[in-house]
């Protein structure tokens, strides 16, 4: 793959899973969008940061890493981001927002 790790707006499941789907990506790689809408539902774009967060949060970018953001719209609205990581990033930050609970994370989502 061209990058590491993948933040998609978690804008639902169906969404979720056609991009999993279509991009060949693994439970892993959609881990950080599928916690974010499990945690805090459908946030529109700024669930990419809450997921960015939960990769930092759980230790996973290493210097040199590329990670995409991509965001969707109504109609053919789209946005994408790709960022590279200059240094790590320390895990386990007071500031993060997932700071309080991402031991308790990945949970098993119901899929009805």
């Amino acid at each position: 793959l061209a990058f590491e790790h993948f933040c998609i707006h978690a804008g639902g499941r169906a969404v979720l899973d056609e991009l999993q789907k279509n991009l060949d990506l693994t439970t892993w790689h959609m881990e950080p969008s599928r916690m974010t809408l499990h945690r805090w539902g459908n946030t529109s774009s700024s669930s990419l940061w809450y997921e960015l967060a939960y990769t930092e949060a759980k230790g996973r970018i290493h210097r040199g890493d590329r990670l995409w953001q991509i965001a969707f719209g109504s109609g053919f609205k789209c946005n994408s981001a790709v960022w590279k990581a200059l240094r790590p990033v320390q895990a386990k930050s007071p500031k993060n927002p997932w700071f309080d609970c991402i031991d308790n994370y990945p949970v098993k989502v119901p899929m009805c």
